[in-house]
C-alpha cells in the first residue's frame, strides 16, 4: 500500500456555508487526493497532531487524516 501524508492544507466553506479544512494526500507514486473535513474532523486532527495551526499538519500521515474521520463520524453513534 502506497505511504499518504498531508502536503496541503486550505480553508473552504462547506455547502452549509461553514468552514470546513480540506487537505490533500501526496502518495509516493504521485498521486493526490483531497479530502473535506467539517469542524468537529479538523479539531481531531489537529489535536492528534498537537498542531497549533493548519500548516502544522504538513507531513502528517494519512492515518491521522482517517481517524479524525472516523472520530467525527462516531460522535452521533448511539444518538
Amino acid at each position: 500500500m502506497s505511504h499518504a501524508t498531508i502536503s496541503h492544507v486550505q480553508i473552504a466553506a462547506a455547502h452549509d456555508g461553514e468552514a470546513e479544512l480540506v487537505v490533500t494526500l501526496s502518495f509516493d507514486n504521485g498521486g493526490q487526493s483531497l479530502v473535506a473535513l467539517d469542524e468537529f474532523a479538523a479539531s481531531t486532527l489537529l489535536a492528534s497532531c498537537a498542531a497549533e495551526s493548519a500548516d502544522g499538519l504538513i507531513g502528517a500521515s494519512w492515518e491521522k487524516v482517517r481517524d479524525a474521520l472516523v472520530a467525527s463520524s462516531g460522535r452521533y453513534a448511539g444518538t
